[in-house]
């Protein structure tokens, strides 16, 4: 590991100094032999599992029993205070719990660790000069650009033995695999593919996004009437042929995107003095009835939840493996959306193995939400579209987004109608219980949403106060099944084995939504269809990141930026995974997801350092995969994690 490397610890309530003895509340119950104290655990993964801890802990000695409540607490220093004792009269000052996200971390670009950057003309084997001419910023000397980077990490690119052909051709951190004696990028003609990854961005859409020229007929005509309190409903004599082709196919115009739609009206005018020939078809100036619409049956189905920064496609491609059922892609945001930006577009992108494909958009105002639907109708492939309505950020509450949009019925109604006017898929709703703690509002708003046109609603059973402090609510997701049918309701929280699966559907709800689970354990899945607890053993943990880190490559590129990129997402991953506690170790099953894990020796080097909750040993997790972070790499994890408590 470089030595600028950051440890910086990751408040997710891991572990309180402990050791032996009877389990207190709200710690996950491990066997005896396994438990071990704080300095215990470290000194035994800086040895690197070559020596035993100093000190061996017995199970009956009551010194080190550090899950009892000590007599007086220590007081964890914050940075810049000194270890000096307070005066007799004062009252030492107790530590405030963190919370929520790191909000102030730092943000190093995948770009800054490649400071000798390749112009891209020469990186893409394009025949055309650099359009910058002298002005270019980036190396245009390739000899030079090679005796500054780093050496290859490993002799095989995951890019060149699954599609014949790595695009990043000298930067690829692996290029030892593709290159010529001469250095010219090696290409393997009989396996040549384009990449299966689907919803990418035209660059020509991009450019019209940007210069505002994509003209939106449907959902201006949509908003007009919302405006007028004129409620859309299906004419009676509009009739609209069977949607062909596969499942999830977009229904989008041919040529320019800003052809703009005729109106119905001038339409037929010009149908009466024309003679045709052959059928005609009127998809693109009526509005497809409720009972015309793609059906989204997904009862009983096992719905990996739209994660925010974890639910990235390499993620969800470990999920599918192990058995989840309905996939959705991390919230994007509407406004960025029609403003062209990359980084927002590439979290719709959907992979070939994702069957059951959603994205899910979030927004405020009706205008832009109906405008979104009606770009991502014609554009992308999706078989349904979900409105976050569950989001408790602060950055996205204040906006009006989000659990706002729970107290803005309004609003609220406007957008589910417009969007579900402009849409060819289904439209789903992810709501919370309410806002306050105590004041429930999902069962007044499920009727109300299911005659807006929803198609199916999500409930976590948690409020936006109330966060992750709490366990979910499931007796209440049970009176909402009621008030929401017939529309299915699926159900969303604390869901980490398969009683907890069983019990969540003893509910009645139609189906369940996993979430931390699946960060925790994506196996879950796997466990829930087999019903059965998996031991599984460290080895295949790893390889299921070495998988990740393969599909992470494959996503993201395998030059520097790819790959730092990689190990960003795996090291946010870890964040979640460490808290996993292995079935062999447990005193009683199943794990339960509001318990936080004591320190603990696992079976193996590779299972203790996997419970490690130090930045610094998720670090050196990535380095047995991707290689020597780069110098002064410093990483603080997104969620401070304060689901233990």
């Amino acid at each position: 590991m470089a030595e600028g490397a950051a440890e910086a610890p990751a408040e997710s309530g891991g572990g309180s100094d402990s050791g032996a003895g009877a389990p207190e509340r709200g710690v996950a119950p491990i066997k005896p032999q396994y438990l071990t104290t704080k300095e215990q655990f470290h000194e035994f993964l800086e040895a690197k599992g070559q020596e035993k801890p100093s000190q061996e802990i017995k199970a009956g000695d009551p010194g080190s029993n550090d899950l009892a409540e000590p007599e007086a607490k220590r007081i964890r220093l914050e940075d810049g205070q000194t270890g000096e004792v307070a005066e007799p009269g004062e009252q030492p000052q107790a530590q405030k719990r963190a919370r929520g996200q790191n909000k102030g971390r730092p943000h190093m670009k995948p770009t800054h660790y490649d400071k000798n950057r390749l112009c891209p003309s020469l990186v893409q084997d394009s025949a055309a000069k650099c359009f910058f001419g002298d002005r270019c910023r980036f190396l245009h000397d390739v000899g030079l650009y090679l005796e500054t980077k780093p050496s290859d990490l490993g002799p095989r690119c995951v890019l060149f033995e699954t599609f014949g052909r790595c695009p990043y051709g000298v930067t690829c951190r692996f290029a030892g695999a593709h290159l010529g004696p001469e250095g010219q990028n090696l290409v393997q003609e009989e396996r040549v593919q384009a990449p299966p990854v689907r919803n990418g961005l035209d660059k020509a859409l991009q450019q019209q996004l940007r210069k505002r020229k994509v003209r939106f007929e449907r959902a201006e005509q949509a908003l007009r009437q919302l405006s007028k309190g004129h409620v859309p409903g299906p004419s009676p004599e509009a009739t609209v042929p069977e949607v062909s082709g596969a499942e999830g196919a977009p229904r989008q115009d041919s040529g320019d995107t800003q052809q703009a739609v005729p109106e119905p009206g001038a339409e037929a005018l010009a149908l009466g003095s024309v003679r045709t020939c052959g059928p005609l078809t009127d998809e693109d100036i009526v509005r497809l009835r409720p009972c015309e619409k793609r059906k989204l049956d997904i009862s009983g189905k096992l719905y990996l939840a739209p994660l925010t920064t974890c639910g990235n496609l390499p993620f969800r491609r470990i999920c599918k493996r192990f058995g989840a059922d309905v996939t959705c892609g991390e919230m994007a945001v509407c406004t960025n959306l029609l403003q062209g930006q990359t980084s927002e577009w590439a979290l719709l992108r959907r992979h070939p193995c994702e069957d059951i494909f959603g994205v899910q958009l979030e927004g405020a105002f009706p205008d832009t939400m109906t405008k979104c639907a009606e770009l991502l109708n014609r554009t992308i492939e999706v078989d349904f579209v979900d409105i976050n309505v569950g989001c408790p950020i602060d950055l996205v509450y204040k906006k009006g987004g989000g659990c706002a949009l729970m107290n803005r019925a309004a609003k609220f109604q406007q957008i589910v109608r417009g969007m579900n006017q402009v849409l060819d898929v289904p439209l789903t709703v992810k709501i919370r219980t309410g806002v306050q703690e105590r004041v429930n509002l999902a069962h007044r708003l499920l009727p109300e949403l299911r005659d807006w046109g929803a198609a199916l609603v999500t409930l976590h059973g948690r409020s936006r106060e109330q966060r992750y402090t709490k366990l979910a609510d499931w007796e209440y997701i049970a009176q909402c099944v009621t008030a929401a049918s017939p529309m299915p309701l699926f159900g969303n929280g604390d869901v980490l084995s398969y009683e907890d699966a069983n019990r969540a559907m003893q509910t009645g709800v139609a189906g369940v939504m996993i979430a931390r689970g699946a960060l925790l354990k994506p196996w879950l899945f796997t466990e829930i269809k087999e019903q059965r607890h998996w031991d599984i053993s460290s080895s295949e943990r790893m390889a299921i990141l070495q998988d990740f880190t393969r599909y992470g490559l494959e996503h993201w590129g395998s030059d520097t930026q790819g790959v730092e990129k990689t190990r960003r997402f795996l090291l946010e991953w870890l964040s979640f995974l460490c808290r996993y506690v292995p079935v062999g170790l447990l005193e009683r099953l199943p794990q339960r997801i509001n318990e936080r894990p004591p320190y603990y020796l696992g079976r193996d080097y590779l299972e203790t350092l996997m419970a490690s909750q130090k930045a610094a040993d998720w670090i050196r997790i990535s380095e047995m995969l991707l290689g020597p972070v780069p110098p002064n790499f410093v990483f603080l994890p997104k969620h401070k994690a304060n689901a233990y408590k």
